[in-house]
């Protein structure tokens, strides 16, 4: 663990003088089920996103939750979690002004009241469970395996706690409302694929998957099992394989649905009488990482 938050973040992603291959994360294997073409817009155009306000809250109460976890056990207190806020949005918004630009500056009451709901969401965190009884083996970790298929998959987990016995669980912070039907499919495929990620670094299929719904003081557990992580790990090939078919012929096809309400890429889609950039072609060898917003939720 890190005692700035973020750092885990940003060393995961600067370059090592080494080309990396292209991966699959969650949110790009996501974003391919629901659209492929918003996968190639994401992904391969890498075309720009205007975060929004939840996005970022979202983003900074992960690092101040990161952060508290690296003070003394003993000092992991609602109070100093507060205290750890604005610290933590100064920081990481210093260098963002797509962030700094959500706001028309210090003074400006939609920043406070937006700090206020943040604070609300960590207070939210202690009504589910207490820090002071935890020593997470790790926050905010990079895993990177490569199945048998060849498909690497990355990913950012927000939290690893391993028991005594060896028992492994896998908490992710989730700061919007408990999801229903189609963003609780979400939450389970990102769980589903950390689990198959750390069983295939660590021989051990994780114990529980626990999403932790800040903002409605609720808790969701599941227990995976070997079968269903191999049946997963079939999915997660076909997903690649679909998307390397479409790499090399261009053809990310839009695939309309309600979910297109929230989509930044209308002026782009033919869905909406758009057209789409030219396209530059696979972009091999860089892969497409997630970022800290795409993890906000």
């Amino acid at each position: 663990m890190t005692d700035t938050a973020g750092t885990s973040i940003d060393a995961g992603r600067r370059s090592t003088g080494t080309v990396r291959r292209p991966a699959l994360s969650p949110s790009r294997a996501g974003d391919f089920k629901q659209c492929p073409l918003l996968y190639r817009f994401r992904a391969v155009d890498r075309l720009p996103e205007k975060p929004t306000k939840a996005q970022v809250r979202g983003t900074v109460v992960h690092a101040v939750l990161e952060r508290l976890f690296a003070l003394p056990i003993d000092e992991r207190l609602p109070e100093r979690a507060e205290a750890l806020l604005e610290p933590c949005w100064q920081e990481l918004s210093a260098d963002q002004p797509a962030w700094t630009a959500l706001f028309t500056g210090p003074d400006d009451p939609a920043l406070a009241e937006w700090l206020g709901s943040a604070r609300r969401l960590l207070a939210g965190y202690f009504e589910l469970e207490d820090p002071r009884r935890l020593e997470p083996e790790a926050c905010e970790l990079l895993v990177e395996t490569e199945l048998d298929s060849g498909v690497l998959l990355r990913g950012y987990i927000d939290r690893i706690d391993v028991a005594p016995t060896g028992e492994i669980r896998v908490v992710d912070y989730k700061t919007g409302a408990a999801p229903r039907a189609i963003g609780e499919g979400k939450a389970l495929f990102q769980m589903k694929f950390y689990a198959l990620a750390l069983w295939r670094l660590r021989g051990v299929v994780p114990r529980q998957l626990r999403l932790m719904y800040l903002a409605d003081r609720q808790s969701l557990s599941y227990t995976p099992d070997e079968a269903e992580l191999r049946r997963f790990e079939r999915t997660l090939d076909a997903i690649w394989q679909a998307i390397l078919r479409a790499g090399r012929t261009g053809d990310f096809r839009p695939n309309r649905s309600r979910l297109c309400d929230w989509c930044d890429h209308q002026a782009f889609c033919p869905e909406f009488g758009g057209t789409p950039p030219t396209y530059p072609g696979w972009p091999e060898p860089i892969a497409p990482d997630e970022t800290p917003l795409d993890r906000a939720d």
